[in-house]
C-alpha cells in the first residue's frame, strides 16, 4: 500500500546504516532513509482491502530491506507494516512509535509478563528506553532506569522510572542491587557490551539481558560463568529479525495503550524534510532527547 505521510521519523539505525555500522551497508545507489512514519493510506495493490484506502496508520520498518523509507511526501510498504493509527493519536505521535515501541515490546515482554519484577532500563532518556520504562511501568513492573545527565536523568523520571542512577559513579552497581532488593529481573539493555560489567553484576538469578544495541563494544567478552551460576537468559532483539506473531501482539499492545493514551512521545525537533541532513545531525550526535520528527 502506499501511505501519504504526514511525519517521518529518525531513528539512529537511519544514521548507522549511512555509516555502514554494525556491518550495515547501504542496499541501492539511492536510498531514501527511514523506517517510520505515520499518515493516510491512498493506494492499495491487488491484494489489500479497498477498505484500507483513506485510513490513518503509522508505518514501521519501510526501509528495511527495501531501498525507499519514509524520509519522503510517499512510501508504499506491505500491507502488515503499516498500522491502523488510533483516532485519538496525531501523527507525529504516531511517527515516534515504530522501530523503538517495537524493539521496546519485545525487550520489556519478549520473556513473558513482568508484574512484580524489577525491570532496569539503560540509558534511560533513549526513545527505546522511554517507551520500554512505560511499557514496563503499565505492565506492573517496578522500574529503576541509568542515566548520566540530569536532563537525562529527569527524563527517565518523566517517563515513570522508580529510581533513577548515574552508570558512571563507582556505587552503582551497589545501588541498583540495593534498590531492586537483592538484583534485576529483566535488563533493557542500549549497550549490552560496554554495559555488561554492570548489568553482570545486577542481574538477579535466572534473570534475563535483552540487548538491543551495542555500538560501543561491538564483540563483547561475555562473563560466562558468572553468568550461568545465575541462569541468566541473553536475548537479543532488534525489531527487524522479530516474528511475525511477537510483532503483531507488540502493534496490537501498542495501539491499545494509545487509544487508553497510556504512551507519551518526547519531541525533540521537527523540522521540514528539506532539512533532512540536520536531522540526521541531530540524531548522530545523540545530545537530543526526545524523537526527531520530518514534518511539515
Amino acid at each position: 500500500m502506499r501511505v501519504r505521510l504526514h511525519a517521518a521519523g529518525v531513528n539512529p539505525a537511519d544514521v548507522k546504516r549511512r555509516a555502514g555500522a554494525g556491518g550495515r551497508s547501504m542496499i541501492g545507489p539511492r536510498v531514501v532513509p527511514g523506517d517510520d512514519g505515520a499518515g493516510v493510506v491512498d493506494r492499495v495493490g491487488p491484494r489489500v482491502p479497498t477498505a484500507r484506502l483513506g485510513t490513518r496508520v503509522w508505518v514501521h520498518s519501510a526501509n528495511h530491506g527495501r531501498p525507499w523509507g519514509t524520509a519522503a511526501e510517499y512510501v508504499v510498504v506491505p500491507a502488515d507494516r503499516a498500522v491502523p493509527l488510533p483516532d485519538g493519536t496525531s501523527f507525529e505521535a504516531g511517527a515516534c512509535l515504530g522501530v523503538p515501541a517495537l524493539t521496546a515490546h519485545r525487550a520489556v515482554f519478549g520473556d513473558g509478563p513482568v508484574a512484580g519484577k524489577t525491570v532496569l532500563v539503560t540509558g534511560g532518556a533513549g526513545a527505546v528506553a522511554h517507551y520500554a520504562i512505560e511499557l514496563a511501568k503499565h505492565g506492573g513492573a517496578t522500574v529503576l532506569a541509568t542515566a548520566s545527565t540530569p536532563e537525562k536523568q529527569a527524563a527517565a523520571l518523566a517517563a515513570g522510572a522508580d529510581e533513577v542512577v548515574d552508570y558512571r559513579r563507582p556505587d552503582a552497581a551497589a545501588d541498583l542491587v540495593a534498590l531492586s532488593g537483592g538484583g534485576v529481573d529483566r535488563v533493557v539493555d542500549v549497550a549490552f557490551g560496554a554495559n555488561l560489567p554492570l548489568t553482570a553484576a545486577v542481574i538477579a538469578p535466572n534473570g534475563t539481558i535483552a540487548g538491543y544495541g551495542s555500538d560501543a563494544v561491538p564483540e563483547p567478552t561475555l562473563p560466562f560463568y558468572a553468568l550461568m551460576r545465575r541462569g541468566v537468559t541473553i536475548r537479543l532483539v532488534r525489531v527487524f529479525s522479530m516474528p511475525p506473531h511477537a510483532l503483531r501482539a507488540a502493534a496490537e499492545h501498542v495501539n491499545r495503550l494509545l487509544a487508553d493514551d497510556v504512551l507519551t512521545h518526547p519531541i525533540a525537533a521537527r523540522l521540514p524534510l528539506a532539512e533532512i541532513a540536520a536531522a540526521h545531525e541531530m540524531a548522530e550526535n545523540g545530545r537530543a532527547i526526545g524523537k526527531v520528527l520530518l514534518a511539515g
